[in-house]
């Protein structure tokens, strides 16, 4: 049994949803199963970085062709390694890049994607999210080949993991898969000139979300305030974003970002579905609301029931004092 881990990366770094990938994959087999795979057309930092995890080897596939992304390229050369390797699993994180390839990779070997994964049971058992999370579905691979999974961005708990500590860094290997310029139907174009711009709230440790209920942009600069004493990133519900009070960047929902932050401090909002699929899984949720019945309070850890004009403030002030 084996768990091949394809990891992700952005500016030279491993993304944070590929380590979240790496939490689940602990849950099919031990660090020593596990190889880690990174692609480029030079992987050497990355790889380095990858071995200092929990993980038995890392793999560096790398062609002069892998050095921008395209869903040809990855596809053909992760092919490549899986068949000359045979894993029982093949794990990633489910970001807009694997939902371009990733399908099509299952479907060159015969298989599906299990994808947006939340849960891994015993057996293994998969869990994903149906109707907007209203239900959850169970899932069994039932084939012959390898098992393709994609995990759900704040599902696992990538401050769980360790780094290897004194010991051996694990053993990399390289491997150059055989791709041909004429395979590459996709020619990528420069990254989009705002893309720099782009708030990761899926990397914030503490999160302060506004609802409608702070009712005009006018009153922003109090939550604002409030995220600046607790050092927190800023992020709305769709209603917030739709009315171009904050970009739409900072939207947390099912059409927005998943976050899993330490703390997710949720104001004026009520809790539709849409917006509970993108935070739950936080390890602190603490709402404010004037309504008692708020759906936002089924799933906080704390909840207080109170006007946001008045209880921000006092937050604010409170968090402050508490700094001198």
């Amino acid at each position: 049994m084996s768990v091949f881990l394809v990891l992700e990366e952005s500016g030279g770094k491993i993304k944070r949803a590929s380590w979240e990938a790496l939490a689940a994959a602990l849950k099919l087999g031990p660090a020593q199963e596990i190889t880690a795979v990174v692609l480029g057309a030079e992987t050497d930092a990355l790889a380095a970085e990858a071995a200092a995890k929990p993980v038995g080897k890392v793999v560096r596939v790398e062609h002069p062709l892998l050095n921008r992304y395209t869903a040809d390229g990855f596809s053909l050369a992760l092919h490549q390694l899986l068949q000359s390797q045979t894993p029982t699993y093949v794990v990633f994180p489910h970001t807009y890049q694997v939902r371009d390839y990733a399908p099509a990779l299952a479907c060159r070997m015969g298989q599906v994607l299990i994808g947006d994964v939340t849960g891994i049971e015993d057996g293994p058992i998969f869990t994903r999210q149906l109707l907007q999370g209203r239900l959850n579905g169970s899932y069994r691979h039932g084939g012959d080949g390898p098992c393709f999974v994609s995990v759900q961005a704040g599902a696992f708990r990538a401050d769980s993991l360790e780094t290897q500590g004194n010991a051996a860094p694990a053993r990399i290997e390289l491997f150059t898969p055989t791709i041909e310029p004429v395979q590459i139907r996709t020619k990528p174009s420069e990254p989009f000139r705002e893309s720099a711009q782009t708030v990761d709230l899926g990397s914030a440790q503490r999160i302060v979300s506004v609802g409608r209920g702070i009712k005009g942009a006018e009153n922003l600069p109090m939550i604002e305030a409030l995220a600046g004493a607790l050092g927190a990133e800023l992020a709305a519900s769709r209603p917030i974003c739709d009315n171009g009070w904050l970009p739409m960047e900072r939207q947390v929902g099912s059409s927005g970002q998943t976050v899993a932050p330490k703390l997710y401090l949720a104001i004026g909002i009520s809790g539709a579905i849409q917006h509970l699929v993108g935070m739950k899984g936080s390890q602190c949720i603490v709402a404010i609301n004037k309504d008692p019945d708020a759906p936002i309070f089924e799933v906080a850890d704390y909840g207080i029931v109170g006007d946001l004009f008045e209880v921000v403030p006092a937050l604010t002030e409170a968090v402050k004092a508490g700094r001198e």
